[in-house]
């Protein structure tokens, strides 16, 4: 265990790298910068701003001072929110997105189960159907497409939901229900797949010849190994979820970590992209490395190497 730990950490980092230096160069690639939005400054101001961040100095130069900065922990100043760190940001933006995002994983993991499970044990029936539609529908409409739905039919025809901000409980329904209607959809047709997989073994067909009831079978044998593939993909669903939607942070106007990349990115705030890819990336690996621990100790077969 100690020796895949190590390994982790290594291939972790090394991931990192590669994720933070492809987005640097690629940011830079593309054509304008940060103050050319700006018309009300001069050339010479502009100028200053570009040798006060670094700005003027080469590429790979640029490229050399962050990496050693970020290796520190140092993520630097923000281009436009001035005054403000990108650590600082991430840290007041993050549990925002991360309160949202967790409700909607707990949601989706929930339902999908369930109603995967319900799905499979109804093979060829009507609730099957259903239940398989419902799916396929969550899974075919985009993210935004469920947000102006949930907000014109509860927010503007009925009037019973508000459609900005999280300042009540009221204002999570929303956004809580488009940030998990695709997770919980992808688990049901992911639990429902691995659950006729699982029971459709020869175990499976033993256990009940020898009396167990199909109940007792389901959640002893067949839950525990159909659950792994689900299992699989929370790891970067938790990622991603916690850290918010883009999509949905921006129309909920919600001030989590994913309404503030999508807005560096308009605005061509280079440390904030920088620092928030690289605290996505260093999330994602980190929940997928526990994921891949966690194996091991629903499925003690599994190895780890």
């Amino acid at each position: 265990m100690l020796k895949y730990i190590i390994k982790r950490i290594f291939l972790a980092v090394m991931t990192i790298f590669v994720v933070a230096t492809i987005t640097f160069f690629l940011m830079n690639m593309v054509p304008g910068g940060p103050f050319v939005a700006e018309k009300s400054i001069s050339a010479q101001a502009q100028a200053a701003l570009h040798e006060k961040f670094g700005l003027d100095k080469p590429l790979i130069v640029q490229y050399k001072n962050y990496m050693l900065s970020a290796a520190q922990g140092d993520f630097g100043l923000s281009l436009k929110q001035r005054g403000r760190t990108v650590s600082d940001i991430i840290i007041s933006k993050f549990p925002v997105s991360a309160k949202l995002g967790g409700i909607a994983v707990l949601l989706a993991l929930s339902l999908g189960i369930p109603l995967g499970s319900i799905a499979a044990l109804n093979r060829g029936k009507w609730l099957d159907d259903v239940i398989i539609v419902i799916a396929t529908c969550g899974i075919a409409f985009p993210s935004f497409v469920i947000c102006t739905v949930g907000m014109y039919v509860f927010g503007v025809y009925l009037g019973v939901l508000p459609t900005m901000g999280l300042t009540t409980p009221a204002h999570y329904v929303l956004p809580v229900f488009a940030l998990s209607f695709y997770p919980t959809a992808y688990i049901t047709r992911l639990m429902r797949s691995s659950m006729l997989d699982v029971i459709g073994q020869d175990y499976m067909r033993t256990a009940r010849a020898k009396g167990l009831s199909q109940m007792a079978s389901l959640f002893k044998h067949a839950l525990r190994n159909a659950i792994l593939p689900v299992i699989t993909y929370v790891g970067p669903m938790l990622a991603f979820t916690l850290t918010g939607s883009f999509i949905v942070e921006k129309i909920f106007v919600i001030p989590g970590l994913g309404g503030q990349f999508v807005s560096s990115i308009v605005n061509r705030d280079y440390t904030v992209i920088m620092g928030t890819t690289i605290f996505l990336a260093t999330l994602v690996i980190t929940i997928n490395a526990l994921i891949d621990i966690l194996y091991k100790f629903i499925d003690p077969r599994i190895q780890l190497k």
